[in-house]
């Protein structure tokens, strides 16, 4: 683990920066993660297939327009590395690079000209107020600064917190998720194409619920994204 991970910024200026999976010293040019390492983060390529298999999980439940994730996700794995690194130890850093790496590969796609505003996943308030901040949100912003469209913030709100979901089935999700989210600023939401922004994609169900109140809205249309899926 990187020592520049636990100074301060005026610290951080005496030592080298780190690649955050391997340790290696970065060059000027490199960030958060060396080259090499940036490379090996395993890629779904899904910004470019449409059908997809991510896709194909909302298919016939939600009738969301596109869906993707950018890398995959497994045990052990650099992606599992800096998701615990952003989520759980204060990494904000490394959320809107990985952030702008996911915007990027957007401006890939062909239909990345349809979205018109990007909307993370909420998180629970009393988990915001512990974390002090929403890793989706985060996630989000990063998208969005390299999209040129604005974050929608207020629009989805968690209404109450939730217990581990990792073993669960759809089933078992879907049950605990209802009236888990309320929509709370439709009207900010407009007659637009939103993408809806999280970190790991298991099941699909904490994102298809959101996903099903923004299409509450008259008019609005939703994407999904999310910076990993989870092996099915």
């Amino acid at each position: 683990m990187s020592i520049t991970r636990f100074l301060s910024p005026l610290g951080q200026l005496f030592y080298p920066h780190n690649c955050d999976t391997c340790g290696a010293e970065l060059t000027p040019t490199e960030e958060i993660l060396c080259m090499r390492c940036l490379y090996k983060l395993p890629l779904t390529h899904y910004h470019l297939v449409e059908e997809n298999p991510v896709q194909r999980i909302f298919r016939g439940r939600t009738p969301i327009r596109h869906a993707l994730s950018a890398y995959y996700y497994e045990s052990g794995s650099p992606v599992q590395q800096l998701v615990h690194l952003f989520k759980y130890l204060g990494r904000r850093d490394i959320a809107g690079f990985l952030g702008r790496r996911m915007g990027r590969l957007l401006l890939e796609s062909p239909w990345w000209q349809e979205v018109q505003a990007v909307v993370p996943v909420p998180l629970f308030a009393g988990k915001l107020k512990q974390r002090g901040y929403n890793q989706a949100a985060l996630l989000a912003e990063g998208i969005a600064e390299m999209l040129q469209v604005e974050v929608l913030t207020n629009v989805l709100q968690r209404e109450r917190a939730g217990v581990s979901q990792t073993r669960k089935g759809r089933l078992d999700r879907w049950q605990q998720l209802q009236n888990m989210f309320s929509l709370r600023d439709g009207q900010a939401l407009g007659q637009r194409h939103v993408l809806l922004v999280d970190d790991v994609i298991t099941t699909g169900a904490t994102t298809e619920a959101c996903a099903s109140l923004l299409l509450q809205v008259p008019g609005a249309e939703v994407s999904i994204c999310s910076l990993a899926v989870a092996d099915h």
